[in-house]
């Protein structure tokens, strides 16, 4: 992350963090993760070396097996994972182990943190996550899938859309109704989180065909009369919605931090190739047009890579950090995905080989401009919180 230069304002520790991460991140090489992409297999390898090093644990309670450590560090190691070659297939192999199983930390009995979050730690588990619908998109309060209370735990019947991981998942963390939405006094009440085994018998996972990030799977999934014990529930029945909102500033301050991560990885190919490749007698860096866009895209970068450092920092103190945090995921993103778009035209037709790699990038980075959360929401959110203008939506 030498291009970023933010080492003064990192602490020892979480320099080291960067290093140990690195070590690990390093041994699989370019076309490691080009082969993952061709192939869509699930990156084992890694996840494992990754487990098997402890950085699976880094957000986890230290009692249970993790590190404790806040989302400073936990940002820092997701750019670290993101800006070697891996991109999203790297970042999101790791990513749902950060602040995905938050609500098990925070609400979970200590029989369910002992039974669950050692074997999230340690990669014997991998957890899916089904939050999203089709017909409900980012109003949460308006999903369908319903569980219905039965002797002894819950009867679930649904369809979720966007699970990533759920071709090699073992788990689930799910997101239902149990209460149907006219029913309730407010549209967020009636929500209630499950985490319980990924019953293939009952529920049905298709793959979803997408642009990038083919190495980690994303999928349609279907719940006919999905049994869940009622040990297996989060917290109170009908609070889900209150739950997943601790994770959501986290979430956006790592998936901008590991746009940051594409972009910087990109960016430094660009370069790299801009010194190297002569045209007309000289190197083509040695010209503004090329040069000029090119700095631009570190200012971004490190504007940005600024703001999420700024937003992890609120998070630990326990600070409101929802503007920052959500401006993080904007600028993150929006830095990124431009780097990675400068850096295909720097290469001019080479650009376009995937021998190169950095067409890839540009795949993988545009998902983060498009999820967890929409540019406009984001906007709109700004507008409201920080503006004091009128809501809009």
């Amino acid at each position: 992350m030498t291009l970023l230069n933010d080492n003064d304002i990192l602490t020892d520790d979480q320099r080291m963090i960067c290093d140990g991460i690195r070590s690990v991140v390093t041994r699989f090489d370019d076309e490691y993760w080009l082969d993952h992409d061709e192939s869509g297999d699930f990156p084992k390898d890694f996840h494992r070396a990754m487990a098997d090093a402890g950085w699976l644990g880094i957000t986890m309670p230290v009692e249970y097996g993790g590190s404790g450590l806040g989302v400073t560090e936990a940002a820092l190691m997701m750019r670290e994972v993101a800006s070697h070659g891996g991109a999203m297939a790297a970042a999101s192999a790791v990513h749902i182990n950060l602040f995905g199983p938050h609500p098990i930390v925070v609400h979970g009995t200590p029989s369910q943190k002992e039974r669950w979050i050692p074997n999230l730690v340690a990669g014997r588990d991998q957890c899916c996550f089904g939050f999203t619908e089709p017909d409900a998109g980012l109003n949460t309060t308006r999903i369908k899938t319903f569980a219905e209370k039965v002797p002894g735990g819950y009867l679930v019947n649904g369809q979720k859309v966007w699970t990533s991981t759920g071709q090699v998942a073992n788990k689930i963390m799910l997101l239902t109704r149990t209460t149907r939405y006219e029913d309730c006094k407010r549209p967020t009440d009636g929500i209630t989180i499950f985490y319980t085994d990924l019953d293939r018998d009952h529920i049905e996972v298709r793959r979803i065909a997408k642009m990038g990030r083919k190495a980690v799977d994303s999928n349609a999934i279907f719940i006919d009369r999905l049994f869940i014990p009622d040990e297996h529930r989060i917290g109170e029945e009908g609070k889900g919605f209150s739950y997943i909102l601790d994770s959501l500033n986290p979430e956006r301050i790592l998936v901008g931090m590991e746009a940051i991560g594409i972009g910087t990885d990109a960016l430094a190919r660009a370069a790299k190739y801009a010194g190297e490749r002569v045209v007309f007698d000289r190197p083509i860096g040695q010209n503004q047009g090329i040069q000029h866009p090119l700095a631009e895209r570190w200012m971004a970068l490190a504007a940005a890579n600024l703001m999420a450092l700024q937003a992890a920092k609120l998070y630990d103190s326990g600070r409101p950090c929802g503007a920052e945090a959500n401006a993080t995921k904007f600028l993150g993103a929006r830095a990124g995905y431009d780097s990675c778009l400068q850096s295909v035209m720097t290469h001019g037709g080479f650009g376009y080989a995937k021998e190169y790699h950095v067409e890839r990038l540009l795949r993988e980075v545009t998902v983060t401009r498009i999820a967890p959360v929409t540019e406009q929401l984001i906007m709109s959110f700004i507008a409201e919180k920080v503006l004091g203008l009128p809501k809009s939506y």
